[in-house]
Formats: C-alpha cells, structure tokens, sequence
C-alpha cells in the first residue's frame, strides 16, 4: 500500500530534514520511499511543504503529492491556510496545538477525517529547550499511523543527531508519541 504524506511548517522549523528522516527509517525496514521538499520564497519563516512516500512496492509516481493521506501541521499559524487541500477520503491530519482534536476538526471544517493534536511546542520547549518542533511531530505521527516503527525513527534521528541532541530529540519524540490525542 502506498501512502503519502505532507507536511506543513515554515522556513527554518526542519521540514525537509522530519520527512527525510521518516523516509530514512522506513528505508531501513526494507520499505520504498520518497521524500522531497516545495518552497516558496527561500527565507526563514516562509511557508514550507515536505513530502513523503512510503510504499512496500516500487513507487512509479515522481510528482507532488495532491492527494495525501496524512497531513501533518508542524506549525500551527497555517491552520489558517488550506492545510486540508486535497486530503484523502478518510485521511488523518496531526496537528502541533494545544487544542482537542474535536476543537480542530471544527476550526479545519472537516468530517470523515481523523484529527490527531499534540502539543510538541510545549514538548519542545520542556526537553530541547528550543521552540523545533518537528521530531516531536514525527514522534506523534508514528503513534498516529505506524508507517515505520518507533526503534528505526530514534536509529535514524541519532544518527542524524548524534550525542545528546540525539537522544533529546528521541526523549522529545517519545513524549509526543506518547501525548497524541486523536479521534
């Protein structure tokens, strides 16, 4: 089965490098992948999209992702934007709020969507010491939808990472996998 993944967040919040990473680790159990970036103007703060195939077959297809079916919103001043876009018949969307996930299906005026929230600033903030939210965000997502297990995402972020980044950012995924709220 092929799924696909957006993510949305900002210039400098590591967009490209949190779909990498999730690609890195379903690489590693032996799964095929994709993962590329879509950027607007080049500067810190811009709106930014990542993008990621998972996919236990080859993947043929080599252009934007137009229909996922995972949306995750690292940055939660684009929930004003049309983050649902294009979303998936019963897709799911992950969300860095403070909100419920019934607060949010309301704000993004969806239906048949599953809404996931978690507060991976907060997460951030209390482990990294810094507002980067975006290995919390994969720590949710993997929670949310199993893509890859929790031991190939923390190898790959510790490689990535090394040393006690890299075991901050693991505490900092576990703490949102184990946090995520959804319906």
């Amino acid at each position: 089965m092929l799924t696909e993944i957006r993510w949305h967040g900002r210039g400098g919040q590591g967009i490209v490098s949190v779909s990498r990473l999730l690609a890195d680790a379903a690489l590693s159990e032996k799964k095929h992948v994709q993962s590329f970036p879509e950027f607007g103007p080049e500067r810190s703060g811009a709106p930014v999209r990542g993008f990621t195939r998972i996919s236990d077959q080859p993947i043929s297809i080599h252009s934007q992702i137009y229909n996922p079916n995972i949306v995750v919103v690292v940055d939660p001043t684009l929930l004003s934007t049309n983050v649902t876009s294009g979303l998936a018949e019963n897709g799911t969307i992950v969300v860095n709020s403070e909100r419920t996930p019934d607060e949010l299906k309301k704000t993004l005026s969806v239906q048949d969507a599953r809404v996931c929230s978690v507060n991976a600033r907060r997460i951030a903030l209390d482990v990294l010491g810094r507002p980067i939210y975006n290995t919390a965000m994969l720590g949710a997502l993997i929670k949310v939808e199993p893509l890859t297990s929790f031991e190939s995402v923390a190898k790959v972020v510790r490689a990535r990472f090394p040393g006690t980044l890299g075991e901050k950012n693991v505490e900092a995924m576990k703490r949102a996998f184990e946090e995520v709220a959804g319906n």
